[in-house]
């Protein structure tokens, strides 16, 4: 026992430090390209801080403190923020703060689950390595976003699962299942799956228990949502997700979820496809001999994962900074490794033996590498892309247009930064524009017009907005004033942020705010001739 705790602290201080210290060779790339303090690659994390902040400060739930708007995908994540901006001040390192505990978490029980299946330290290490790198979590980390949490509490809850003699165990699963979902609502799938597969194998208490503990928490906040703005759901996932209605557009919706979603899917393929086929042969070699229940018994987890990847794909999301799909590699690696774990202990034996397997296997590995090189790019560039488009222009307009009525269609740094008067042309923000967004509408000319009489009759003063996410369908009333410019976008959506003056008010005003204010360096600033 006592050489079995030495080799677990071993190789949880190996996996440690080799995890950290990418996450600290990766902060201070960043930190060298945005003058010194640390930028999210992705403006994201700032919508989080702004509605923490406004919550804490003004206990406001929204991304201004003037009205209720549900944009945060994680109320939990973002409550926890706005507490520790109650105690500690509104600091913007707060979330990297917090990720790093959880990511050390993440780590910590990575490492116990491991050392229960194998005996030397180093294949315990290459197991959590991989799973760190497969699901990109030192890019998690480091976009101070809620997946580190969500990863955390599905490694958590799987290692509960797995240890069912221990009582404490069995409190750590549902105490996990209890906050995943207001983590990410991605957690849906899972504890539908996991209740599911139980019911097959007739354990209709845990399958109950599981839907009661994962879903009750969501449908208080479904509730508390539904009265304040008539959406049961965050803005975000209302205009995200899939939305299945049995109307006209039905053969339409079946075929965006089937083919588009899934089948037809890049990313699905770049990311769950491997993983599944793996599960898929070890499944099917066990069907032979054995009734269907004691397939379904033996492999629980490789079945429940393997159907929340499916389900994951049709309905949610699978890209962006590949943080929507890291709590399910992490899932995929922590139920398939100790299936082949030969590959680790003998690999030239386990290679000759399992052929296919290997070839799998290998993809996984390249797909690994593709990823970390993937995130390599986007933690060197990002917080700078950050730095010089969004907060440059949460900059520009807390200085001049700090309280006034705004338009904008990346809406993190600009209201944490700011005291504005939002209205958010792709709804995440605003419930107005909802009906614009939902099942990936595309502008059109309802929506112009709506932007058009909406600005007017309300009086808003400017729009700092992509004009890619509008074309052609840009308000009229709306003048261009100038064009921001940046080299290089990897994760932003486009090098081009646009600032218009709204029906045509203190527009030469705003040109000349525009050429006063002093810009980083790196944006090129383009005045229009004509206002």
């Amino acid at each position: 026992m006592r050489h079995r705790t030495d080799s677990g602290l071993k190789s949880l201080w190996i996996s440690s430090a080799v995890f950290f210290t990418v996450c600290v060779i990766y902060y201070m790339m960043s930190v060298s390209k945005t003058d010194g303090h640390y930028v999210y690659p992705i403006d994201d994390a700032y919508t989080h801080l702004a509605m923490a902040k406004n919550f804490a400060l003004y206990e406001m739930w929204g991304v201004t403190r003037y009205e209720f708007s549900s944009t945060s995908s994680s109320p939990l994540f973002t409550g926890f923020l706005s507490f520790l901006i109650k105690i500690f001040g509104n600091n913007d390192q707060i979330p990297l703060y917090v990720n790093l505990i959880f990511g050390a978490g993440t780590v910590y029980i990575l490492n116990l689950y491991f050392s229960r299946i194998f005996e030397s330290p180093g294949s315990v290490v290459l197991s959590v390595l991989f799973t760190l790198f497969i699901s990109v979590l030192h890019l998690q980390v480091l976009s101070g976003m809620e997946h580190v949490l969500h990863v955390f509490l599905l490694a958590l809850n799987i290692f509960c699962l797995t240890r069912p003699e221990d009582k404490r165990a069995v409190s750590g699963f549902y105490l996990s299942l209890l906050l995943m979902g207001m983590v990410r609502f991605e957690s849906m799938f899972y504890f539908a799956v996991l209740a599911f597969v139980f019911v097959l194998l007739k354990q209709w208490k845990k399958a109950a228990s599981v839907l009661l503990t994962g879903f009750i928490p969501i449908a208080a906040f479904c509730c508390i949502n539904y009265q304040q703005d008539g959406y049961l759901f965050p803005n975000s996932v209302m205009v995200k997700g899939t939305k299945l209605a049995f109307d006209g557009h039905f053969p339409q919706q079946l075929k965006q979820i089937f083919l588009d979603n899934f089948l037809l899917n890049t990313s699905f393929y770049k990311i769950g496809f491997f993983p599944v086929l793996i599960c898929l042969v070890l499944i099917f070699r066990a069907i032979k001999g054995k009734n269907f229940q004691r397939v379904v018994q033996d492999h629980f987890l490789l079945i429940v994962i393997s159907l929340v990847m499916i389900c994951h794909s049709m309905f949610a999301d699978l890209k962006g900074l590949f943080r929507y799909e890291a709590y399910l590699l992490t899932g995929f690696s922590m139920v398939i490794i100790p299936e082949v774990k030969g590959c680790l202990e003998d690999p030239g034996s386990y290679l000759k033996k399992e052929k296919v397997l290997s070839v799998f296997i290998l993809m996984n590995v390249v797909l690994m590498f593709y990823k970390f090189f993937s995130a390599h790019r986007m933690l060197s560039e990002g917080g700078k892309n950050i730095y010089e488009q969004q907060i440059q222009s949460a900059k520009f307009l807390h200085t001049y247009y700090n309280e006034s009525k705004v338009v904008a269609n990346d809406i993190g740094a600009v209201t944490y930064f700011t005291d504005i008067h939002l209205l958010d042309t792709a709804g995440l923000a605003s419930v107005e524009t909802i009906p614009f967004n939902e099942n990936k509408r595309k502008p059109d000319a309802e929506f112009e017009y709506f932007l058009t009489r909406y600005t007017a009759d309300r009086n808003y003063d400017i729009a700092v907005i992509y004009d890619a996410w509008l074309q052609p369908y840009i308000p009229k009333n709306w003048k261009k004033a100038a064009v921001l410019k940046i080299k290089n976008p990897v994760t932003v959506s486009r090098d081009e942020v646009s600032i218009y003056s709204i029906n045509h008010t203190s527009g030469h005003e705003l040109q000349e705010n525009i050429r006063k204010f002093k810009w980083n360096r790196n944006v090129q600033v383009t005045l229009m001739d004509e206002l």
